[in-house]
């Protein structure tokens, strides 16, 4: 298949008078090879540096900023919420700071230049429950029993992420910035018992959280999504659920999009108000990602995250 070529590498491409350049790079040449040759390229690229030039990159590159964000206010938010989901028999894992390359596109169906794509077959973590998920795939692999039946695996992290795209100076949108997520794996046993249970644990963690550290309620907005064969008949079985478990959480439908191939089944979306600010803090859903990987319709996997920047900014 022939690359979509922007403006700017057509450009590139008639100067080093090689149209064909980027197909020899992908067809030609395998993955450890060409991190071979862009790992000499950087390499030669540094050695023409100087101090005065990584000052200029560094003053340019809107990346490697720190953040705005109190770093000790962050800090202790972190230990308080993963205290808190450690209290709901959430384990909390530290994640590293890279991801084997393609982990946002390949799992999440997002444009890979949303990511930072990196050397050595990774990129730097876009999205902290991506990386997870590989974990909880590759503990199933390897360790889990076949028959996995009343066993979920539960994770959560904090973790700061980086994103690509821009934003300019839109509010809140920062290019990199710290979330909490929750990962949830189970398998299918039928009448949505995994989808039931697993998504009023992610509410009441979130409940316990800023009931206990803000002073406030949350309310839960669920939408339907392709993927299952019965959206709406899910949604309200997990509505009901919520009632015979005497939730106190408000919670309404959102408009079906069922053009989004992000989440399966349904999406929710977490809003509450702190003081006089409301804030659509969150959100989860059903994804597919565990059956794609492992190869089974049976596995179930339910994500979620909340950012903590924005609750301190």
């Amino acid at each position: 298949m022939e690359p979509t070529l922007t403006a700017d590498l057509e450009r590139i491409l008639r100067k080093l008078e090689k149209a064909d350049l980027i197909n020899l790079l992908v067809d030609r040449i395998s993955s450890s090879d060409l991190n071979s040759l862009l790992l000499k390229v950087f390499s030669e690229k540094t050695k023409t540096s100087s101090p005065n030039d990584l000052l200029k990159r560094y003053r340019e590159n809107r990346f490697v900023h720190p953040a705005e964000v109190d770093v000790l206010l962050l800090k202790k938010l972190e230990m308080d919420v993963l205290d808190i989901a450690s209290k709901h028999s959430i384990s909390a894992i530290q994640l590293s700071p890279v991801a084997p390359l393609g982990c946002a596109s390949v799992l999440g169906t997002v444009d890979q230049n949303k990511a930072i794509s990196a050397l050595r077959g990774t990129e730097v973590v876009s999205d902290a429950t991506n990386l997870l998920t590989l974990h909880i795939s590759d503990l199933i692999k390897t360790n889990y029993s076949k028959n996995r039946r009343d066993n979920f695996i539960r994770f959560c992290t904090t973790h700061r992420h980086v994103r690509a795209q821009f934003f300019g100076d839109a509010p809140g949108m920062l290019p990199h910035f710290h979330l909490f997520c929750m990962v949830t794996s189970g398998v299918d046993e039928g009448s949505y018992s995994f989808e039931k249970q697993s998504l009023w644990e992610h509410i009441k963690v979130y409940q316990s959280i800023f009931k206990t550290l803000f002073g406030s309620e949350i309310e839960i907005i669920l939408s339907e999504r392709n993927g299952y064969k019965d959206t709406a008949g899910l949604v309200s079985r997990i509505i009901k659920h919520g009632h015979e478990l005497s939730m106190n959480v408000s919670v309404s439908t959102g408009e079906p999009d069922k053009e989004n191939q992000y989440y399966k089944g349904l999406q929710f979306t977490l809003k509450t108000v702190i003081g006089e600010t409301e804030y659509y803090i969150g959100d989860g859903g059903f994804v597919d990602w565990t059956q794609n990987m492992l190869g089974s319709r049976k596995e179930r996997l339910l994500i979620s995250a909340i950012g903590l920047d924005r609750l301190i900014l």
